[in-house]
């Protein structure tokens, strides 16, 4: 492990070994290093089990209450030592939210933060750990819909940036048609990993999406140079597996993608190798950015946008007409007392 010098040999390595090491862990002579559970381990496990099963929520945001209540029961363990969670009181809670809000960096994360935090104060409520309402001494946070810009590259960097992959490899060729897909469709980095082989209707140049954030499925088109992309990958260069995933790793044990990161750490790359500066997250939302600016430029109906996107609402494509200058200065007014 020592010998190799970059990171990605290092990570490959260390995915063998422990694929090797719960296969047959009886030809390893270093047993595994077992990790001291965590105290508050059955407390985070029913918090958990609430959330799947009594709130029904979905995985991904699960995990962001599950981080946010880790926290809590950090600071908690930190400043109300040896006590129990009925002793929690509305001037700790006040506490906590003060150091809460300390870490974070803007308002949708502040705002996401005190939410957390109320649902943590109510499940403790729920399930008789503390009889206080907690939950009423967070305080709200104002986040303003539609207050930003959205993340953007002009079109013609993407287009540089796909045309500067090297598809020698068969992850260059997996690479191309997975930005293209993720270019010219609009798919969300959860439905470009789940996305599989039977979902894609070459002969009407479709994609079917299935189980999108609305709880729907929905049908994108599939245009002709990101079809023969995927085509290539499909028939030359994707591994021959059991798994009917389209978007397959190449990092051992060959798998499709299970992490968000996975196809970020995809995209930034690709687009750092064509000599594009990034200031902040780079991923399959940034493409998706970049492809609904390109629309509403083009001057494409609103709806039409919104569809593609799978936007339940169209106020949630509303953003995207901030960036279109040249629309918006056709409904410019005079400025008062100005020259006309």
């Amino acid at each position: 492990m020592h010998s190799l010098r970059t990171a990605t040999p290092r990570i490959a390595a260390r995915t063998a070994i422990e694929h090797a090491r719960r296969v047959a862990p009886e030809r390893f002579s270093t047993p595994r290093r077992h990790t001291t559970p965590r105290p508050d381990g059955p407390l985070l496990a029913a918090y958990l089990d609430h959330l799947r099963h009594v709130r029904g929520l979905e995985p991904k945001t699960c995990e962001g209450l599950l981080t946010s209540a880790r926290w809590i029961l950090t600071w908690l363990n930190d400043h109300l030592p040896d006590q129990p969670l009925a002793a929690l009181t509305g001037e700790h809670v006040l506490g906590l939210v003060q150091h809460l809000l300390s870490l974070s960096a803007n308002d949708y994360t502040r705002s996401s933060t005190t939410s957390y935090a109320r649902t943590f104060l109510r499940f403790l409520r729920w399930a008789g750990l503390n009889d206080r309402d907690l939950a009423r001494f967070v305080p709200r946070t104002p986040c303003w819909r539609l207050a930003h810009l959205p993340p953007r590259l002009p079109w013609e960097d993407i287009q540089r940036t796909i045309d500067a992959i090297d598809v020698t490899m068969p992850s260059g060729v997996r690479d191309r048609a997975l930005l293209l897909m993720l270019a010219t469709t609009g798919l969300r980095n959860k439905e470009i990993r789940m996305l599989e082989l039977q979902d894609i209707r070459w002969r009407t140049a479709e994609v079917l999406v299935r189980r999108t954030k609305g709880k729907r499925d929905r049908v994108v088109p599939l245009l002709h140079e990101a079809g023969a992309a995927l085509a290539d990958y499909v028939l030359h260069a994707r591994p021959k597996i059991d798994s009917q995933r389209v978007f397959l790793s190449y990092v051992p044990p060959v798998r499709p993608f299970k992490h968000p990161a996975s196809i970020s750490r995809i995209v930034r790359s690709r687009l750092e190798r064509s000599g594009i500066e990034l200031s902040g997250a780079a991923g399959a939302h940034l493409l998706r950015h970049c492809l609904a600016t390109q629309l509403v430029r083009q001057r494409r109906p609103i709806n039409e946008v919104a569809d593609l996107l799978g936007h339940r609402s169209i106020d949630t494509t509303a953003i995207y007409v901030k960036v279109a200058l040249p629309q918006l200065s056709d409904v410019a007014l005079p400025f008062p007392g100005g020259a006309s």
